[in-house]
């Protein structure tokens, strides 16, 4: 145990070799503050961190990658509904000009037209017609087939455009298919966010779908005792405010091995707001093998650059 009483993980856990890329090396007290924002609003950029170094002040190394064993893991879970396979070229394009859903990509699927085509269980059809679910927004009818195909994925849509639950559905799914998280594992999916306020409004997403799925929200600004609780307990899923993530990656209050399915909602907006070398560090602690799906309400040139770096062979959807 270390001196403030969170559990000292052992290196060679989680398929990381000993004496490698996890030894901490400092602790709390260190000073935040945001350097590209005169008013904080809880986000925190750790003091005289040079983002272009390997390591940073408290200790942050980059794994190499190449050198870790990794479990193979699954996240293709898409079967295709009969309804959906029967529908010809014409029909599919039809539907998506009718929903204004552009994609560009590889083998992109077909998307799910009906609630009942997009491989959830039933419990969750009912909730969501419970909840007065018609039919998937066009968002959702063509990002779930991509994002259960295990698919990298940009998606760019508008605030009210039913994204949370686009990709949130899908993590529940991924997350059953993998092994249970124990007690000093990290997420199985991490969500970036740029506010306190988004996070706040996805875990409330997750919450209300995902019930069954233990989750977290982190932001700066508050007390860290009771979210460092929460973590020591295990959870399948969390949701992050890029400088409290950085924080706690630093003072090993949580870590990313387990972390197989990252989202960045709001990228272009995190990026304005300068988070991009946090979202860096925060990536590179990530298995290389990841799914990644980024979300944006425009596609600058930054956001471009980003997708190009971290995802693979994305299919992108406006």
């Amino acid at each position: 145990m270390y001196a403030n009483g969170y559990n000292n993980y052992r290196n060679d856990q989680v398929f990381v070799p000993k004496n490698n890329y996890w030894n901490r090396n400092g602790g709390g007290g260190q000073d935040y503050y945001n350097p590209y924002n005169s008013n904080p609003q809880g986000y925190m950029v750790k003091k005289n961190w040079n983002p272009n170094s390997k390591t940073d002040d408290g200790g942050l190394k980059k794994p190499n990658w190449s050198q870790i064993t990794l479990q193979p893991f699954e996240k293709n879970f898409y079967v295709p509904h009969g309804d959906v396979q029967n529908r010809s070229e014409s029909e599919v394009e039809a539907f998506r000009q009718k929903k204004e859903i552009t994609v560009k990509g590889n083998n992109i699927p077909c998307p799910t037209q009906e609630l009942t085509e997009g491989c959830f269980p039933n419990a969750v059809l009912q909730h969501l017609k419970g909840q007065g679910f018609e039919e998937p927004t066009a968002i959702q009818a063509q990002g779930w087939p991509i994002a259960l195909s295990g698919r990298d994925m940009v998606g760019i849509a508008q605030t009210g455009s039913g994204k949370t639950l686009a990709y949130m559905l899908p993590a529940a799914v991924h997350i059953s298919h993998q092994e249970p998280v124990k007690q000093g594992d990290g997420p199985i999916a991490l969500v970036l966010a740029p506010t306190r306020e988004l996070a706040q409004q996805i875990q409330t997403v997750a919450k209300e779908f995902s019930s069954a799925l233990r989750n977290i929200c982190i932001f700066g600004g508050t007390p860290k005792g009771p979210q460092i609780r929460d973590l020591e307990k295990g959870v399948e899923i969390m949701i992050a405010t890029p400088g409290r993530l950085i924080d706690f990656l630093v003072n090993r209050y949580t870590n990313l091995r387990r972390c197989t399915y990252l989202v960045l909602d709001e990228a272009d907006r995190m990026l304005d707001m300068g988070f991009e070398p946090q979202i860096r560090r925060i990536i590179e602690q990530i298995r290389p093998d990841r799914q990644v799906l980024m979300w944006s309400a425009t596609w600058p040139k930054e956001v471009k650059q980003l997708a190009e770096e971290y995802l693979n062979d994305y299919i992108q959807v406006s």
